[in-house]
């Protein structure tokens, strides 16, 4: 398979992965930390109107979905693509950042948590995800 066309389709496949596991996260949220009463985490107009009523532990699972979703993404990746792994780990680390930045700007949020966000959950854990693709390419255990 060309290099260009198996670099595109590690972009997708680490996009479209890491987007499932973002969104497991933030729909398996609400049913372990539930929202205060007569908020629905599925409405970004019921989140705005409801910011203030909404605790630190009600950003734990938007914080792990993002994070999790881009290291996730960044590993699938980096594993699929055979040349400029860690540069393909980061354009997904990228992608979900300018996705964070947009949802930043939908959704009103504590600065706390948009700095948390932006700065830990998205280019770290593309850094770590190809890290960590790459112990496992160089393991005895898992041959490349």
């Amino acid at each position: 398979m060309n290099i260009l066309l198996r670099g595109l389709v590690a972009l997708m496949v680490g996009l479209f992965i890491g987007g499932a596991v973002n969104m497991s996260l933030v729909m398996l949220g609400p049913h372990v930390i539930p929202p205060p009463a007569g908020v629905d985490m599925s409405d970004a107009k019921s989140i705005s109107a409801s910011i203030p009523l909404l605790q630190p532990k009600h950003y734990l699972f938007p914080l792990l979905a993002h994070a999790l979703g881009t290291l996730v993404g960044a590993m699938i990746a980096f594993l699929i693509v055979p040349t400029y792994r860690m540069i393909f780990s980061y354009a997904v680390g990228l992608i979900f950042l300018a996705g964070g930045l947009a949802a930043a700007s939908m959704i009103p949020a504590p600065k706390w948590f948009l700095v948390l966000d932006l700065v830990g959950a998205y280019l770290p854990m593309a850094w770590l995800g190809g890290t960590l693709a790459a112990r496992r390419l160089a393991s005895p255990r898992y041959p490349a």
